[in-house]
């Protein structure tokens, strides 16, 4: 009898350890009452908001003239008192043969944010450009035509160029038969699949900063015409770089030394049908971009940029 009840005891403690073990694991115990005491309250600040900056930052703002504006230091302020703040990593992928054959499918996916242009097509080139799509930034003559080929999530942002674009965009919205196409140089969607929630518009602020501060374009008495219209990778790349806390691109560059290369990494056109376009100045654009790449702004994941000379 005695041997029974300690045997029944011994199975009766096993047990109590076994549930209290489960229930600690599952996270119902808290980590409090064991005395651990937590740097961080519920909002994830620092307990001791002191605010320290890291020394470079310190070193940055201590040399700048009183009065000076503080590029960035609301920022890192914030990052010093709230440490558990997302890194936001972002690529912009562009459309340049460039991409093909580089396998670079699933580390494209690994990114927060992937910003795809115009048509660029995602099905059938998985391998080489990616199956993931944060956004879609493009114009009415740029977007995708067949409803099918759109990618079942992702958002549709409109950078709007022109009055016209956004009367478009009216119709896309409100899912309205689009009577006239006059005002657009090329043929346009007629119908995009998205609800109103998955479409935004894209703040113009980024096409003139991308255009007038960034590259350098004429302003043309604030006409938007020959030779002062960045290209919308270009204005993507400038999204990216108010948003996002890293940045790279892949598919950028023409390489008109090779005119056998294709244009595109989804058809057969080839380099040499690329010419100079009255409403872009490439050779400006190309400039910004590789002082970027120069400079560690963005990683170029093509090398298509500057190639070897980065």
């Amino acid at each position: 009898m005695r041997m029974k009840a300690s045997r029944n005891l011994l199975l009766c403690l096993c047990s109590m350890l076994a549930l209290g073990f489960l229930y600690y694991s599952s996270g119902r115990i808290s980590l409090r009452g064991w005395g651990y005491k937590s740097l961080y309250d519920k909002q994830g600040f620092l307990l001791k908001l002191d605010g320290s900056l890291p020394l470079e930052l310190v070193y940055k703002y201590g040399n700048l003239s009183e009065g000076a504006c503080k590029p960035g230091f609301a920022a890192a302020k914030m990052t010093a008192i709230y440490p558990n703040m997302s890194c936001k990593t972002c690529i912009i992928v562009g459309n340049g043969g460039i991409l093909a054959n580089k396998s670079l499918g699933q580390k494209i996916d690994e990114f927060d944010v992937v910003v795809r242009l115009n048509e660029a097509p995602v099905k059938g080139f998985e391998k080489d450009v990616g199956s993931k799509t944060t956004m879609r930034i493009t114009y009415p003559e740029g977007a995708i035509q067949k409803p099918e080929h759109y990618e079942t999530h992702s958002l549709f942002v409109l950078s709007a160029f022109k009055a016209q674009d956004f009367k478009w965009l009216r119709h896309m919205v409100f899912n309205q038969r689009l009577r006239s196409t006059d005002g657009f140089w090329k043929s346009v969607a007629r119908n995009v699949p998205r609800g109103p929630s998955d479409m935004r518009i894209l703040n113009p602020y980024f096409i003139q900063t991308a255009s007038f501060k960034l590259i350098g374009l004429p302003h043309n008495n604030g006409q938007m015409g020959r030779g002062n219209i960045p290209t919308l990778g270009a204005v993507a790349i400038t999204m990216a770089l108010y948003n996002c806390d890293e940045v790279a691109v892949a598919g950028f560059g023409y390489n008109m030394s090779t005119p056998r290369a294709p244009l595109h990494y989804y058809e057969k056109i080839r380099m040499s049908a690329m010419k100079e376009s009255w409403t872009h100045n490439i050779s400006k654009e190309k400039e910004f971009l590789v002082k970027l790449v120069k400079a560690g702004v963005i990683q170029d994941w093509t090398n298509g940029i500057c190639g070897a000379g980065c």
